[in-house]
């Protein structure tokens, strides 16, 4: 059983070395609506450690949201902490993880990325099985964060047929 009343995702945390050069990256890059800023938040006791699992002595200095395409939100925090990893885990890395942003021509969009001289790893693959259809490509933001795009125009072959797929 799912847990009670689930239903769907309200926004995504990001931890990021530089929050302005954060917000560059959403609002140029990505287009998004910035909507506000909190933080500092700082605590002289047990709550950061027992509320966000992170040190006692982690200092989240701000956090901005945004807003991409009028739906997605992304709460993207700027911390100082103790032994803090610098490093962006890798996708095989247990935590790793990736954004995938929908295009609608990922041809010109890689392009972009190149003109922005982000780091775009290797060239779109044509995906085939359930995804045959779509076309897709990692990119890298200025520290790291592993991004997607994706493109299916007319759709997925689980679109059309769903029931090859089970």
């Amino acid at each position: 059983m799912p847990i009670p009343g689930v239903t769907g995702v309200d926004h995504f945390g990001l931890t990021v070395p530089d929050l302005d050069q954060a917000h560059e990256f959403f609002t140029e890059v990505l287009g998004c609506e910035y909507l506000y800023r909190l933080g500092p938040y700082e605590h002289d006791d047990s709550w950061m450690s027992e509320h966000l699992g992170v040190d006692d002595k982690a200092v989240m200095r701000r956090l901005h949201f945004y807003r991409l395409g009028g739906k997605a939100i992304f709460e993207v925090f700027q911390y100082e902490a103790p032994e803090q990893n610098p490093v962006p885990p890798r996708n095989s890395d247990v935590g790793g993880h990736h954004i995938a942003l929908y295009v609608e021509d990922l041809d010109a969009a890689v392009a972009d990325l190149h003109r922005r001289g982000l780091r775009v790893l290797g060239e779109p693959t044509t995906s085939s099985g359930a995804s045959e259809g779509q076309r897709w490509v990692y990119f890298l933001s200025p520290w790291g964060l592993q991004c997607e795009l994706v493109s299916y125009p007319n759709g997925k072959a689980f679109d059309h047929r769903p029931e090859a797929f089970d």
